[in-house]
């Protein structure tokens, strides 16, 4: 949807400052307002990021070619539809630090990180679109690295053209997502699942819900476009868990290419998943 036209926003609840829901009593009628709680917390976070135009999709229509569509998810990258066993291991949570800077090296992306609060109307505020190579991490909720589930969001596109999370969609599982913290330590997340989503049916508990280990959510905008509605249709997510920490310094960050985001290097539209895994956990 337009970032820089009108936007049809919901009214949501804030996210809860701390990436988890608070309890608001004890027994079993405590623990259901609490569930509640924890749901329309969630259910406040995802409307914000919907409505918070992470995809313009100006160049999108600018082009009218499916083949410059981002790439979406394959059933084969969500999560199994029936329920593992067990989870898969995960490193140690590390101290809350500050992010830096994400990088995904697979898909070449590497973007400073900027701090995202709330609008006005309690949705999430989206990235500045003025820098396509930018990101942005929810900022009153869990840092990357500690026990918690961490939230960073980009555009997936411009009107000046595709942007920092174009490629995410074509992210594979068992994938490497590299957070850089204040602190000098890369917090090191392996891919569990990436997925796609209808705006409609969004799963905010699975993709919001608090998280008893350290755990990370990137999102942009994905599921389709639409030209009448000049809009996307729903959210790419990836999934991921910490597995490991670097403790060196970080190396000088590299610059993008000039050309990186042009339409001549874009990629085909990947294949599309007509129907998400359900739920694994």
């Amino acid at each position: 949807m337009p970032s820089d036209g009108p936007v049809r926003r919901a009214r949501p609840a804030p996210p809860p400052p701390s990436g988890r829901g608070r309890r608001s009593g004890r027994g079993p009628s405590g623990r259901r307002r609490a569930r509640r709680s924890r749901r329309a917390a969630a259910g406040g976070l995802i409307a914000g990021v919907t409505a918070a135009a992470l995809g313009a999709g100006g160049w999108l229509v600018a082009n009218g070619s499916e083949d410059t569509a981002p790439p979406q998810p394959s059933a084969a990258q969500g999560f199994p539809v029936r329920r593992p066993g067990a989870r898969p291991p995960g490193a140690p949570p590390l101290p809350a630090s500050q992010p830096v800077r994400v990088r995904v090296p697979s898909l070449h992306i590497d973007a400073p990180l900027v701090r995202l609060g709330l609008a006005a109307d309690g949705s999430l505020a989206p990235p500045p679109a003025g820098n396509r190579n930018l990101a942005g991490w929810y900022g009153d909720g869990t840092p990357p690295g500690a026990t918690g589930t961490a939230l960073v969001a980009g555009h997936v596109d411009t009107r000046a053209g595709p942007a920092v999370f174009y490629r995410l969609g074509s992210l594979a599982k068992g994938g490497t997502v590299q957070i850089l913290r204040k602190d000098g330590r890369t917090a090191v997340f392996t891919v569990d699942a990436v997925e796609v989503y209808d705006g409609r049916h969004f799963p905010d508990e699975k993709v919001y819900g608090e998280a008893a280990r350290p755990e990370i959510r990137l999102i942009t905008c994905g599921g389709g476009f639409s030209r009448a509605r000049q809009e996307y249709l729903g959210n790419v997510v990836v999934f991921g868990h910490l597995t490991g920490s670097q403790d060196a310094a970080p190396l000088p960050w590299a610059r993008p290419r000039p050309d990186r985001f042009s339409a001549r290097n874009a990629p085909r539209t990947a294949a599309r998943s007509a129907s998400p895994a359900s739920p694994a956990w």
